[in-house]
C-alpha cells in the first residue's frame, strides 16, 4: 500500500488550546440545564455537508471516485483453506471430571485483492441494475443480513443508486430479531451470507414481502440449503451477488439518484434490553455526520492511508467511518475479528498484519485484548526487557506531559516490535461504543499510536464527541463534530446538577443535523426519548470540564443504588477491573439488597495459566480452573487492588468473584453484536453462582 501522505506526526499529548467548545450565542438560560454549546467551526452554523454538491450518500461516492478514480478502493482476503486442531481435555461436568474432545479452528487466507475507486463505482451501478432488473423499485427496501464486507457495502451503495433504502441487522441477531425486522419494513430483498440461508426457512413464512434472495459469493455455499430454501418458496428468486452482478452488467439501467430527505438506512439498534429499535437514517444525516467527523480528523487522514475494516456494518460507527475514509480518499481493508491476528490464522498473516492500517478503529474489548497480549509477551521477557520496556513507556508519558522531544527514539529502540505487530503504519487509533479504561488509553497511545475515543448513538448517526488528534487527552471524550451541539440536563435522582461544582453535570441531551427525528413506527419511544423541539435524550450522564471538553460518567440505566443508597456506575467500574490480565470480560453486577457489587468474569486463559502456576493450583485447561477456590480468591485479591490502584471508592470494590468458562459472543447471547453486555443474559445464566458469590 501507498505511504499515508499526512504530514503531520500525531503524537498523545495536548498540542491545542481551549476552550474546545463554547457556548451558542443569543440563547436564553434555562433552569435545570446547562447552556447549549458547539465547537467554534459550526458557530453560527453546523457544518452539514462536506462540500457544496454532496446532499446524498449516492453523491458522496460519485464525488470521490471522480476525484480518487485510479487509487485503491476496498480490498478483501479470500479463504484458501480451513485447518483443524483437536485435543482431549479435562472437564468438571456436574462436580465430576469427565474427559472431552475440543476442537480449534484456524484460518489459512489469500494476500488483499483490490478494487479501485473506478471500479468500485462500476460494481455499484452494476448491483443497482441487477435489483431492478429482479424487480424492485425506487423506495423498496433492501434488508442486509451479512457480517461486513466489501459485498455488504456495494449492496448498500448499489441499492442507493435506485433510490433503494436499506435495512440493516446484525448477522447475529438470530431468528426472531430477523423477523421482526423484515416484517415491520416490509422488505422486498434480503442479501445474506450463506450460512445464514438455513434461518430464512421459517422467516420467509412471515415475511410476505420478500421477492429475492442474494447470497454473499465471498463465501463457499452449501448447495443443500439453496435447494430447499427453493423447494420451500418456489416463487422467490434465490441467487448469488455474482449472478445479481452479472444480471446487472448485461441489464444496465440509468440510476435514479435520492434526494437528501429520502430514506437510506433503517438501522436497528442492538437493543441489550427489550425489542430491537428501528432508527430512520436520511441521506442528509449520513452526508453531516460524514461532514461533521471530517472538520475534525479529515486534516489528518488522507488518499494513501488504510482504515482496516472489521466491525459490524450494521453498528452506526462502521457505517459512518467506511463513508468518511471513502471520502478522504483512504482504503478500506475488510478483515473480520476471527481472522485480525497471527494467533487464529495457518501459514499466512493475520489481517492487521497483512493490511497494514494506518487507522484502526476498535471498541474497547478489541483494545483490552491488544494490550493484554503485548504486557503478556513483554512480561514473559527477561527482567532486563521488562523493564525496559516499562520505564521507556513512563519516561515517553512524562516527554508528552512536559512537551519535550526524544520519544521517536523510544519508538525506534523500544516498541519498533509492538508497532510491528500492528502492520508497522499505525498512525491514529480510535476507541468507541463504550467506556474504554484511562490505563488502556494511554498504554496503546503510547507503545503503539494515539488513541482518541468517539461518542455518539445509532439515534444521532454516530455523531456525539470525537477527539481531534491534537487535542489528544486521556481525561476526556473530546468535543463534538461540526454537525451537532450538546447540552446537559439535571439528573436529580443521581445528584448530577447542571450548577454542580467544579463542573457542570448532568444527561447528555444531542440536537443536529445527525439526529433522528422519530424511531420507526413507534410512537411511544418517540415520545420517551426526543422533544418538540430536536433534542435527544442520550441516557448517558456526562460533565463539561474547563476545556470544553465533555466526560461520560456512566449511564442513566447502569447506575445502580446499593444497600446503603449510594449509586455506583457499572460501567466505570467494569472498565477499570477489565484492566486486570485475567480479565477477558467482566459484568459487574450489583445487589440492591448488598452493600456491594460482584464481579462475573471470563477468564484470559494465559493470565489464569500464571496465576494457578503462582499459587500452586494444578490444572492446564480454563475448564478445571475455574471452580478451584483457591484461585477464585487469589482473582479477587487482584481485582480488589486494581480497584484501589484506579481510585475507587470503599462502596465500588468488589466483594466476590464469580469465574465462568463460557465465553460471552453474540451467538450465545451474552453480548450484541457491537460487544455490549447482556446483563438480563448473563444474570439469568449465573444466578446461582452469583447467590453463592454473595453467601446466600
Amino acid at each position: 500500500m501507498a505511504k499515508a501522505s499526512s504530514p503531520i506526526q500525531l503524537l498523545p499529548r495536548m498540542s491545542a488550546k481551549g476552550p474546545f467548545t463554547l457556548e451558542v450565542p443569543g440563547q436564553t438560560p434555562v433552569e435545570g440545564e446547562t447552556p447549549v454549546r458547539r465547537i467554534p467551526l459550526a458557530i453560527p452554523d453546523f457544518v452539514e455537508r462536506p462540500a457544496p454538491d454532496v446532499t446524498t450518500v449516492y453523491e458522496l461516492v460519485r464525488t470521490a471516485v471522480a476525484k480518487y478514480g485510479n487509487a485503491k478502493c476496498v480490498g478483501s482476503r479470500k479463504l484458501v483453506r480451513t485447518h483443524q486442531d483437536k485435543k482431549k481435555i479435562k472437564k468438571i461436568v456436574d462436580g465430576v471430571e469427565t474427559e472431552v474432545e475440543k476442537s480449534w479452528t484456524f484460518f489459512e487466507m489469500s494476500p488483499y485483492e483490490y478494487f479501485s475507486y473506478t471500479e468500485y463505482e462500476q460494481l455499484i451501478l452494476q448491483v443497482g441494475s441487477g435489483l431492478r432488473k429482479i424487480g424492485l423499485e425506487k423506495a423498496d427496501r433492501v434488508h442486509i443480513y451479512a457480517a461486513t464486507s466489501a459485498n455488504w457495502l456495494a449492496t448498500a451503495h448499489g441499492s442507493a443508486s435506485q433510490s433503494m433504502p436499506i435495512v440493516t441487522a446484525y448477522d447475529t441477531l438470530g431468528e426472531e430479531g430477523l423477523r421482526y425486522s423484515m416484517v415491520a419494513t416490509k422488505a422486498k430483498a434480503i442479501f445474506l451470507d450463506p450460512h445464514l440461508l438455513p434461518t430464512l426457512t421459517n422467516v420467509l413464512a412471515v415475511a410476505t414481502s420478500v421477492q429475492a434472495v442474494i447470497w454473499n459469493s465471498q463465501h463457499q455455499v452449501n448447495q443443500d440449503h439453496v435447494d430447499k430454501l427453493k423447494a420451500a418458496y418456489p416463487h422467490i428468486n434465490i441467487l448469488s451477488f455474482d449472478e445479481l452482478v452479472n444480471l446487472g452488467k448485461e441489464n444496465p439501467v440509468e440510476p435514479v439518484p435520492p434526494t437528501a430527505e429520502d430514506l437510506c438506512c433503517i438501522m436497528y439498534t442492538s437493543g441489550s434490553t427489550g425489542t430491537p429499535k428501528g432508527v430512520p437514517i436520511t441521506h442528509r444525516s449520513v452526508v453531516a455526520a460524514v461532514s461533521g467527523a471530517s472538520a475534525i480528523v479529515q486534516p489528518y487522514i488522507g488518499p494513501g492511508d488504510g482504515l482496516l475494516t472489521y466491525l459490524p456494518l450494521a453498528h452506526i460507527l462502521e457505517f459512518v467511518f467506511e463513508h468518511a475514509a471513502l471520502w478522504w480518499g483512504s482504503t478500506l481493508g475488510y478483515g473480520n475479528p476471527k481472522t485480525l491476528s497471527d494467533a487464529s490464522v495457518r501459514n499466512c498473516n493475520g489481517d492487521i498484519r497483512e493490511f497494514k492500517p494506518s487507522i484502526l478503529i476498535g471498541v474497547p474489548a478489541v483494545w483490552e485484548t491488544v494490550k493484554k497480549g503485548i504486557v503478556g509477551k513483554v512480561n514473559a521477557g527477561s527482567p532486563i526487557v521488562r523493564n525496559l520496556f516499562w520505564g521507556a513507556l513512563g519516561l515517553k508519558e512524562r516527554l508528552m506531559y512536559a512537551g519535550l522531544p526524544g520519544s521517536g527514539l523510544l519508538d525506534a529502540v523500544v516498541f519498533k516490535k509492538i508497532k510491528e505487530a500492528t502492520g508497522g503504519r499505525l498512525r491514529l487509533c480510535l476507541s468507541a461504543g463504550g467506556p474504554v479504561s484511562k490505563e488502556t488509553q494511554k498504554f496503546i497511545s503510547f507503545a503503539i499510536a494515539p488513541m482518541i475515543i468517539g461518542y455518539g448513538l445509532t439515534e444521532t448517526t454516530a455523531m456525539g464527541t470525537l477527539h481531534d488528534p491534537m487535542q489528544w487527552s486521556a481525561d476526556s471524550i473530546g468535543a463534538m463534530p461540526a454537525a451537532v451541539e450538546a447540552k446537559l440536563v439535571d439528573f436529580a435522582d443521581a445528584g448530577y446538577f447542571a450548577t454542580n461544582k467544579p463542573n457542570p453535570q448532568g444527561e447528555i441531551w444531542l440536537r443536529g443535523p445527525t439526529v433522528l427525528k422519530e424511531y420507526y413506527e413507534n410512537e411511544k419511544e418517540t415520545a420517551e426519548a426526543i422533544t418538540p423541539d430536536g433534542w435527544f435524550k442520550t441516557g448517558d450522564i456526562g460533565e463539561w470540564d474547563k476545556n470544553g471538553h465533555l466526560k461520560i460518567i456512566d449511564r442513566k440505566k447502569n447506575l445502580v443504588k446499593t444497600l446503603n443508597g449510594e449509586y455506583i456506575a457499572l460501567e466505570k467500574l467494569e472498565s477499570i477491573y477489565r484492566s486486570v490480565p485475567v480479565v477477558a470480560n467482566i459484568c459487574v453486577y450489583a445487589d440492591a439488597e448488598q452493600a456491594k457489587p460482584i464481579a462475573i468474569i471470563v477468564p484470559a486463559e494465559p493470565a489464569l495459566k500464571n496465576l494457578a502456576a503462582q499459587h500452586g493450583v494444578q490444572g492446564d485447561n480454563v475448564e478445571a480452573l475455574v471452580h478451584d477456590k483457591k484461585l477464585h480468591s487469589a482473582i479477587l485479591k487482584e481485582l480488589q487492588a486494581q480497584g484501589r490502584a484506579g481510585g475507587l471508592s470503599g462502596i465500588e470494590i468488589i466483594d466476590g468473584v464469580v469465574v465462568v468458562e463460557d465465553e460471552w459472543t453474540p451467538q450465545n447471547g451474552l453480548v450484541t453484536a457491537a460487544q455490549k453486555l447482556n446483563r438480563r443474559g448473563i444474570l439469568e445464566k449465573y444466578k446461582k453462582e452469583v447467590a453463592k458469590a454473595y453467601g446466600q
